[in-house]
């Protein structure tokens, strides 16, 4: 007979003390580019991502970076941007580029069958792209077109003045395009940043998913050899650049019906040893639905649908930084709002019961981020572009277990006194 549940009895809850992070295997190949295999997967499929150090801070012309990336698949050698994507259809593959400031990516995602058909236009992809002007006017004339309209937008433009805000217009992480910049990109710019950034001195390999037994031979095969002529950039960025003059910006919108407000600093990465405790105040803080700023803002005081913060990791510097749009009648209330939630950190210490709840939120975000084979391989990504131990994880864990209201406390007085804090409204 099964057992009958108590269904008035409330089940034990557990506390996550480690994680089962699947260990990659790690070749080279004949080129010298690094290969992590993640073996974990039921379906037949995979996952290849190649990564360039060639983010949007590698640049030295603004829009050369996205714009190479995007340009990858629209024409090789021996294929046109339609063979390219017929040829993807056919099979029921995708690939998708993505950018962010420090690292460039392709990907492909494939069944393992097609594999041996879709490894030679990825090699073709990755090796031999001829950026054709044809495609390269159209895209800018599209993202010109994207970029007028997402002027007329307030979150928009508060999003991408803050890195200004806080790094400096002429820093790497603070470099923002304007709309000439879309009449001066040429297909040598992207010839010669290709020859600069995309080749093995700055590539990384992740493969996850069901991984065949023979795919590190294959990948030799077409991956192993060098590729683009390695050209040495004079441009070199500098990451010691002064930030801006400004402590406080307003960009005025007058049409705008909501103002952005953005308030952060500039901070450290994940290698600096108060990153994790400064994850955790930052869920308290802003993180999650039920956040000090939601709880207040939203909920109390009806400012807004939504408010976050979070801290930000790049690879040379971090930033932490709090989110919202609200009626343009709001935005002083507001900030007054945001700053005295900060104030409380710093001045009350956080209750243990408010702190075991966050932990478990935090840890089970954590769990759910590692649910299946490609969303670890995300995670895997994550640290082996940071050169950290393959043990962070458990490592973040083990601290979080630890962290206490005071250490909390001293925290935020160390990083988040008012005057540390800049702010950007763009609205009325």
């Amino acid at each position: 007979m099964d057992k009958v549940i108590n269904r008035k009895k409330q089940p034990a809850v557990l506390s996550i003390k480690s994680i089962d992070l699947t260990n990659p295997t790690i070749i080279n190949l004949d080129n010298g580019i690094p290969v992590y295999f993640l073996k974990d997967g039921t379906q037949d499929l995979l996952k290849i991502e190649v990564a360039f150090g060639a983010g949007l801070a590698n640049q030295p012309k603004r829009l050369v970076s996205s714009f190479t990336n995007k340009m990858l698949s629209e024409g090789t050698n021996s294929y046109s941007a339609f063979e390219i994507a017929e040829k993807l259809d056919s099979s029921g593959a995708y690939l998708v580029t993505t950018i962010d400031k420090d690292y460039a990516s392709i990907t492909l995602y494939c069944l393992i069958k097609h594999l041996d058909n879709l490894l030679p236009i990825f090699e073709e992809i990755i090796k031999a792209p001829v950026f054709p002007q044809n495609e390269l006017h159209i895209l800018l004339n599209k993202a010109k077109q994207d970029f007028i309209i997402n002027q007329q937008k307030v979150k928009y433009r508060a999003s991408v003045n803050f890195p200004r805000l806080l790094f400096g217009e002429q820093h790497p992480y603070g470099q923002m395009a304007i709309l000439t910049d879309f009449d001066e990109i040429t297909q040598l710019d992207l010839e010669n940043y290709y020859q600069s950034r995309y080749h093995a001195k700055y590539s990384k390999i992740f493969v996850s998913g069901k991984i065949p037994s023979d795919l590190d031979k294959k990948l030799n095969k077409y991956l192993g050899s060098s590729f683009s002529k390695e050209k040495q950039s004079d441009f070199q960025p500098d990451f010691n650049l002064q930030k801006t003059k400004y402590k406080n910006l307003h960009i005025t919108v007058n049409e705008a019906l909501q103002s952005a407000i953005w308030i952060g600093r500039k901070l450290f990465n994940k290698l600096h040893p108060d990153f994790i405790g400064m994850q955790l105040l930052n869920t308290i803080l802003g993180g999650y639905f039920g956040s000090r700023l939601m709880t207040s803002i939203r909920e109390d005081k009806g400012y807004t649908y939504g408010i976050i913060s979070s801290v930000v990791s790049l690879k040379m510097d971090g930033y932490f930084y709090i989110s919202t749009e609200v009626g343009t009648e709001y935005s002083d209330l507001t900030i007054t709002e945001v700053h005295r939630e900060i104030d409380k950190l710093r001045t009350d210490l956080i209750p243990t019961q408010e702190i075991e709840l966050v932990k478990n939120f935090f840890l089970g975000q954590l769990i759910r981020d590692l649910d299946g084979p490609f969303a670890v391989h995300d995670k895997l990504k994550a640290v082996v572009l940071y050169d950290l131990d393959l043990k962070y994880y458990q490592h973040l864990i083990d601290r979080i277990m630890i962290i206490t209201p005071e250490e909390l406390i001293m925290l935020a007085n160390k990083y988040l006194s008012k005057d540390s804090l800049v702010e950007l409204v763009v609205g009325k």
